[in-house]
């Protein structure tokens, strides 16, 4: 056992910011600054700012999910179909900026670009964030399995206890999606505004986690402005890179465009 990385780990968790943080994947960001920092304090601000890249960026401030679970169940007498109770969602969803900023387009975003898919059997939602308080809007049969992964375990409580009081089919489970990607079978995984994120950590991590989701759609959406509401060509760069990554998969896929976000619907050929 490696002691400084045991006193590294330590030493994030104990930080408010990123408490919430799943272990595994602090150790593995970690072990990768300390292989390349030998000196420790310099090792544990590089890990902080990657788990801020990863992250910590999207929250402005820690979310009280005890009071917006609150909230949600006082709305859900009506089901999760009810105005009061997509009021509530949005309301939530506000609190992380990536959903914040897909709230001026909810309404019409996974209507456009779901609604000529093959019915699905279970949808995997990777780094989530607070997307999953977004099911309401999304076309999708009532039984529809929804599994939603991401690296905060205080949130990941919050969204089984969103399911359950919505009474979706689903779960939400703390996963490193750049060590380990999701290999269940799905029909449909959706991957919002986060290849960015992985890449900033690992340039290959956009690609492994590509290959290795087992759902013939794929969903691929990108900022179309910094956190800060600048352009700066974003929607422009990311493309370029993203449809490099198609043409050597030859994977076919359908451009969408909306004002705080560009998608791909994504056929990967290769399955079956």
């Amino acid at each position: 056992m490696d002691a400084r990385l045991e006193t590294l780990i330590t030493a994030v968790l104990s930080s408010a910011k990123y408490r919430h943080v799943s272990p595994e994947f602090v150790r593995a960001i970690g072990a990768r600054e300390l292989a390349i920092r030998p000196n420790l304090k310099t090792a544990v601000k590089a890990t902080k700012n990657a788990l801020h890249q990863a992250g910590g960026a999207f929250q402005d401030a820690p979310i009280d999910y005890a009071r917006a679970l609150t909230r949600l169940r006082e709305t859900a007498a009506g089901g999760p179909s009810s105005s009061a109770f997509r009021d509530a969602c949005r309301v939530v969803m506000a609190a992380h900026t990536s959903t914040r900023e897909r709230l001026l387009i909810l309404d019409d975003f996974y209507t456009r670009l779901l609604a000529g898919l093959p019915t699905s059997g279970r949808v995997l939602d990777i780094a989530c964030g607070l997307n999953p308080l977004a099911r309401p809007w999304m076309p999708l049969a009532p039984d529809t399995e929804y599994v939603a992964y991401d690296i905060y375990t205080d949130q990941i409580d919050f969204l089984n206890s969103f399911f359950a009081l919505a009474g979706y089919a689903g779960r939400a489970e703390v996963r490193d999606v750049i060590g380990c990607p999701p290999d269940e079978p799905a029909d449909l995984a959706l991957i919002l505004k986060t290849l960015p994120c992985l890449e900033a950590l690992d340039r290959q991590a956009p690609a492994r986690l590509l290959d290795a989701v087992r759902a013939p759609w794929l969903l691929v959406s990108f900022p179309a402005q910094t956190l800060g509401g600048r352009r700066k060509g974003m929607a422009a760069h990311y493309e370029t890179h993203f449809r490099q990554l198609l043409r050597e998969r030859n994977w076919p896929a359908e451009r969408f465009e909306f004002e705080t976000e560009l998608a791909f619907l994504v056929r990967k050929e290769d399955l079956h």
